[in-house]
């Protein structure tokens, strides 16, 4: 979990996820299109999300295509922020509720 929140603590990173999302299996330089970053430092980006399980690679020929991977989001988002978000939603009903009971 923490290599997740490391991988994420990066904007740059964020976006290259954003972009996989929106188009799957780029190649490193379709990937950086519209960052300003150099070659090298990309690479260690996609290394790091990587190793967090965020992106896979496949090998097509001569090219390297990276793909997104949603599980650790998910398990990320069903550990720390669903169970949160439940409560608020919770609190949410039993307001309006107690609104509509007052309106009565």
């Amino acid at each position: 979990m923490d290599e997740i929140f490391k991988a994420l603590a990066d904007r740059n990173r964020r976006k290259m996820l954003d972009r996989l999302y929106e188009e799957p299996g780029l190649t490193l330089s379709e990937l950086i299109e519209d960052i300003d970053m150099a070659r090298q430092s990309a690479s260690r980006h996609v290394s790091i999300l990587e190793q967090a399980g965020l992106v896979v690679t496949h090998w097509s020929g001569r090219e390297k295509l990276h793909y997104l991977n949603p599980v650790p989001v998910v398990e990320m988002s069903e550990r720390w922020l669903d169970k949160f978000s439940e409560n608020k939603a919770l609190t949410l009903l039993a307001l309006k509720t107690a609104l509509e009971d007052r309106e009565k």
